[in-house]
């Protein structure tokens, strides 16, 4: 990892809930509001945004840990800003933390989501040598 990536990096992300974020079973959407997996979806792309302009050119990352405790709904067409930022660093791990807020009406915003993500970083080389061995 170049020095650049520091504690405290932080990217955001905003969204706005679309019907394919909604929960669905066997194509059945269950509730009109933001899923949680598409929350788990959007917490990877801002972990991996604090992450890739920080990788040297012979590195990449792979994500080893993802934790949601998704706290309150968002509805079809609502705004979601998703916050991570660089909690922990080790020679070869990144550690973020993130939240979401829920873009209310008015302009204030309510904590919808929060967790951890956390990136390995790898020579890429490694990391094919890895994802080739079962293969």
């Amino acid at each position: 990892m170049k020095p650049t990536l520091q504690i405290g990096n932080t990217a955001e992300l905003t969204i706005t809930v679309t019907e394919d974020m909604c929960p669905a079973f066997d194509g059945i959407v269950v509730h009109r509001v933001y899923s949680t997996w598409s929350m788990g979806h959007h917490f990877e792309l801002a972990a991996r945004q604090v992450l890739m302009d920080h990788l040297e050119e012979h590195e990449e990352g792979i994500g080893s840990h993802l934790s949601i405790d998704h706290l309150a709904p968002t509805p079809v067409g609502r705004q979601v800003r998703i916050i991570a930022e660089a909690a922990e660093l080790a020679p070869t791990t990144l550690v973020c933390d993130i939240k979401a807020y829920h873009i209310l009406p008015d302009g204030k915003e309510k904590l919808v989501g929060k967790g951890k993500q956390i990136q390995r970083i790898l020579p890429k080389t490694t990391l094919h040598k890895l994802i080739q061995r079962d293969v």
